[in-house]
């Protein structure tokens, strides 16, 4: 029998946070990891993905360097390099997150732990002992129950595919659905995006959606809406025969499936404890992560309410400061910036126009659509669109949108302009820096006629 101030279950991002930030103010911790420590995030989810994009990239980059002056010669695709160098990667990540937590005085464990009782967790054969459990689990990706599923994969699998598929269909129209059809279209692999819904991307700002989903099909991805597999199964030579729901088929190497995630609790046996479960799986807490049993609290994907990785491990800080730092605090989940590595990729933060029309009595939009600079001496037809929400009423930006090059980074900064409260002529009040992307946020000036 063991005795913790403090058992994480999950080493994931949130976990990880929580467990080291709790040990740093003086708590006995244990944290539990079935799988290995750095969470869907490191292992198998936004570093891994986003070297991929990085890979993917390369295919226009070397095509417009012609253009530059340089005379670059592509020998083709090694699929099997870019695995094994981002698992060297991967292992040195794992390792470092390990690090951190054995130097901040946690006690890393393995195996499949599960609830005992409100203060139990077993652990293999053991039984340890809390005053307070977190819960940080995460998701796992779901596959619906259709005829042959057994024959897709899930972006679980994706990365540790030995062969580059030479076609392949994505189904879903979120992140990761999107993400992976630019990687793979990108690296060479004739490629089908699925999407049941009328456009990809539900949640954004409808100009942002309309926008990429243009790119996309310019980069040759073949985009079909409203429609969705019937059934997938195995021809004579073990490629994937796909009956879709329009009646057509087709037959490809690879079927990835992306079409959501759900709370990682199946194991967890959380009725022991008392916890209550939400109608998606989801584990409910209160502002200050705490579920409906006093000494169980969950952080991250698990609870769904944002489901990225700063989230939880912004949450998990909170947590930690709050019951062990004697500084109580919750984590804000307004204004979160976040990003689609898509090809182009997009940046977001606050109100999309949609969403801010049913919010605020008025609301003015700016937004430009362009050719960046590097691809204007190029055969490169991307265009970039960049645009600003604003309350009519306070001059406030409520919402800040691009696709492009760089989305990203440039997002980030805007972020904290939109979080800070910035108004629409603190934007115009900036100079910008010439001549870059960026700038465009500063020089918009005309109101959208709408």
């Amino acid at each position: 029998m063991s005795n913790y101030d403090l058992v994480v279950i999950g080493g994931g991002s949130g976990g990880v946070r929580a467990a080291r930030i709790a040990a740093g103010h003086g708590a006995k911790v244990a944290i539990c990891e079935e799988f290995r420590y750095g969470g869907t995030c490191v292992i198998r989810g936004c570093v891994p993905k986003k070297m991929m994009v990085y890979a993917a990239h390369y295919h226009e980059d070397f095509e417009d360097s012609r253009h530059y002056g340089w005379n670059t010669t592509v020998e083709g695709f090694d699929w099997p390099r870019l695995i094994e160098n981002k698992d060297t990667e991967i292992d040195r990540l794992n390792g470092i997150y390990e690090n951190l937590l054995s130097n901040a005085g946690v006690e890393v464990l393995y195996g499949t732990a599960s609830l005992v009782d409100a203060n139990t967790v077993k652990l293999g054969d053991q039984n340890l002992t809390a005053d307070k459990i977190l819960i940080a689990t995460g998701g796992t990706p779901f596959l619906p129950n259709i005829t042959g599923v057994e024959h897709a994969i899930s972006s679980n699998e994706v990365f540790h595919l030995e062969e580059q598929p030479k076609s392949a269909i994505v189904v879903g129209g979120g992140y990761i659905a999107v993400e992976f059809a630019g990687i793979f279209q990108g690296i060479g692999t004739n490629t089908t995006l699925i999407y049941r819904g009328p456009q990809i991307l539900r949640g954004f700002d409808n100009d942002i959606r309309n926008h990429l989903s243009g790119e996309i099909v310019k980069k040759g991805i073949d985009l079909r809406l409203e429609t969705n597999i019937e059934s997938i199964a195995l021809d004579a030579s073990g490629r994937k025969l796909v009956t879709l729901t329009d009646g057509t088929t087709q037959t490809v190497d690879c079927v990835l499936y992306a079409t959501g995630r759900k709370p990682n609790v199946e194991a967890l046996n959380l009725k022991n404890a008392g916890v209550e479960l939400g109608p998606k799986g989801e584990i409910p807490v209160d502002k200050y992560s705490r579920t409906n049993i006093d000494s169980v609290f969950a952080v991250g994907d698990v609870t769904d309410r944002i489901a990225l990785t700063p989230v939880a491990t912004m949450e998990g800080h909170a947590f930690a400061d709050t019951f062990f730092g004697n500084n109580e605090r919750f984590a804000d989940h307004t204004n979160v910036p976040s990003a689609v590595f898509s090809q182009p990729p997009i940046g977001s933060i606050g109100l999309g126009e949609e969403q801010a029309r049913e919010e605020y009595a008025n609301v003015d939009t700016y937004s430009s659509e362009f050719r960046i600079l590097k691809h204007t001496i190029t055969d490169n037809t991307e265009r970039t669109l960049m645009k600003l929400v604003v309350d009519a009423d306070t001059d406030v930006v409520i919402g800040a949108h691009m696709v492009g090059p760089d989305a990203a980074e440039i997002m980030q900064g805007i972020a904290i302009a939109v979080k800070a409260g910035a108004k629409k002529a603190d934007f115009d009040a900036t100079v910008g820096i010439h001549p870059s992307t960026a700038e465009e946020f500063c020089t918009m000036r005309t109101k959208d006629a709408k």
